[in-house]
């Protein structure tokens, strides 16, 4: 069992983006910081976007990611806690991993507490105001009746499909990110929202690519915790404090 006290908290690695000689450095330098913290973590969450396409037919998955899954494996193997949320590029996952990793599959937001410390999680995508469209096709892809059709596809035609969109995507672009400030950065305008409503000391995001540490007020923070492409950072709760670093090997 896991001797580990820590948590951690990563998202955006957009394993098998374009172009995939990247996705598959990017995997590599994922597991070394994997192996890095294996013996202090007790927790870790991965919020969303782990994949950049993921789609479960009853009897096939995307292939690749054997190496990183495999470490997954290993660290569930030693007790520790894994929960996977869905982001908007992996959101048809179903029950693949949590058979094979016993994992914690979350949909939207999770409430956590942890050492008298309370925890807001969210992939972060449709959240705020705004972005109407992209809320209209989430509910349309979440829908069953769009799953059942794409899972009509030969995975073929439909993994060809999402790796031809991928091409597209702004990661595979390499568009840069800018911090918009406070008053028009839309995730720490959501969690202004949430604070109102009710307390949080941390509100942990992805999804925005950016990597930031924002205080709302003496008593609660938001934290973005960035992609893996350009700055390869992650959050750990040791007990005390939650920390924003980056890994590098």
């Amino acid at each position: 069992m896991s001797t580990g006290k820590n948590i951690y908290f990563a998202s955006d690695f957009h394993l098998g983006s374009y172009p995939q000689s990247k996705s598959k450095e990017r995997e590599r330098l994922i597991i070394s910081w994997l192996d890095h913290i294996k013996d202090d973590v007790a927790e870790l969450y991965l919020v969303g976007d782990i994949f950049d396409f993921w789609f479960e037919y009853s009897t096939v998955v995307p292939k690749g990611y054997i190496r990183f899954l495999g470490k997954l494996a290993e660290l569930v193997d030693k007790g520790v806690k894994l929960t996977i949320f869905k982001g908007n590029h992996d959101m048809w996952m179903f029950d693949y991993f949590k058979n094979e990793l016993q994992a914690t599959i979350v949909d939207d937001e999770l409430l956590i507490n942890r050492d008298q410390k309370s925890f807001y999680l969210h992939h972060g995508d449709g959240l705020g105001a705004g972005d109407r469209k992209y809320k209209i096709l989430k509910k349309f892809f979440r829908s069953k009746t769009c799953q059942w059709l794409f899972a009509r596809l030969h995975p073929n035609l439909g993994i060809g499909i999402a790796t031809r969109w991928s091409k597209h995507s702004r990661l595979a672009n390499n568009e840069d990110e800018h911090f918009l400030g406070e008053d028009q950065e839309w995730l720490i305008g959501y969690a202004k929202e949430m604070e109102a409503k009710q307390h949080h000391d941390f509100y942990i995001f992805g999804h925005r690519h950016l990597p930031y540490d924002i205080k709302l007020s003496d008593q609660s923070r938001v934290i973005n915790l960035g992609e893996w492409m350009n700055y390869q950072t992650y959050a750990v709760w040791d007990g005390h404090k939650l920390k924003l670093e980056k890994w590098s090997k």
